[in-house]
């Protein structure tokens, strides 16, 4: 006579508890990794992709997250992580435009109010190891007011500039500020700040400048290899950063990407991709 099946115990809960894998959809994905290129090309391979694009926004959107780079720790809280998957697209490797946005965003001693990255074209490469390539990627950066006078501390000592409630650039000479000012409008060129004047207050008098008035150019601070600014927008308290890469590539062959799920899925874990991208 067979035996009643043994009752299971708190601990043995516990154990299978322990063994339960959140990421054992993910099987499907990596084992398309081998040592040789292949290329995935049926609906198998699309419902992978799925998967891993699916696991990793739930691992990351609202959450404080540190990422680990090669010019030092980047740490933000995600609040989107999205792309317009389909079908068609997944079965070979492609991934449409990718669109990672977050706030309260510090990078070394640097910090931003929001963010985002939009990833166009993004795309895996059946090479050996698969690349996973952006291209182009483009990057806006929302900066407190304040940080428009740590600039002019760092390129021009001699100014301070400052952005009034109505969202107008204003340069000020540092030492004399009650002097008067100028208003200026940006724009970029390179790694170039330019501030053109536009008209003299001083006092109740305001006097308009000719449009030939020569513009005051700015060094922005040593950007990311491959970075190009391409537009400075004022707003009231906050300054608008736009730049462009474009490209960005990475091998991720399957070790990298397990390393990557795995550190993801520890809360307070750093994310380490130094040396895992290349910007061109």
């Amino acid at each position: 006579m067979a035996r009643p099946p043994k009752p299971v115990g708190r601990r043995d809960q516990i154990r299978q508890m322990r063994r339960f894998d959140p990421f054992r959809p993910l099987d499907m994905f990596t084992s398309m990794w081998s040592a040789t290129a292949m290329a995935p090309v049926n609906s198998g391979a699309a419902a992978a992709y799925r998967t891993l694009f699916m696991t990793m926004r739930r691992l990351v959107v609202g959450r404080r997250l540190t990422v680990r780079l090669d010019d030092g720790d980047l740490t933000m809280t995600v609040t989107k992580f999205d792309s317009r998957l389909d079908v068609r697209g997944l079965s070979v490797g492609q991934l449409n435009d990718v669109t990672l946005t977050a706030r309260n965003i510090r990078w070394g001693a640097s910090s931003f109010d929001y963010g985002t990255a939009v990833l166009h074209n993004v795309h895996m490469k059946p090479t050996s190891p698969p690349v996973l390539v952006a291209a182009p990627v483009e990057l806006t950066l929302e900066v407190p007011t304040e940080a428009l006078d740590d600039l002019f501390r760092f390129a021009a000592p001699r100014l301070r500039g400052e952005i009034g409630p109505d969202g107008v650039a204003r340069l000020r000479i540092a030492r004399s500020p009650g002097l008067g000012y100028l208003e200026v409008e940006a724009g970029v060129d390179g790694s170039v700040l330019r501030l053109a004047p536009r008209t003299l207050v001083i006092g109740r008098s305001r006097v308009r400048l000719p449009a030939a008035t020569p513009a005051y150019r700015v060094q922005f601070p040593e950007l990311a290899p491959g970075l190009q600014l391409t537009d400075l927008e004022f707003t009231p308290g906050v300054v608008r950063l736009r730049g462009t890469l474009p490209e960005w590539r990475t091998e991720l062959p399957r070790k990298r990407l397990e390393d990557i799920i795995a550190q993801l899925s520890v809360t307070g874990v750093a994310l380490n991709l130094s040396r895992i991208g290349r910007l061109r």
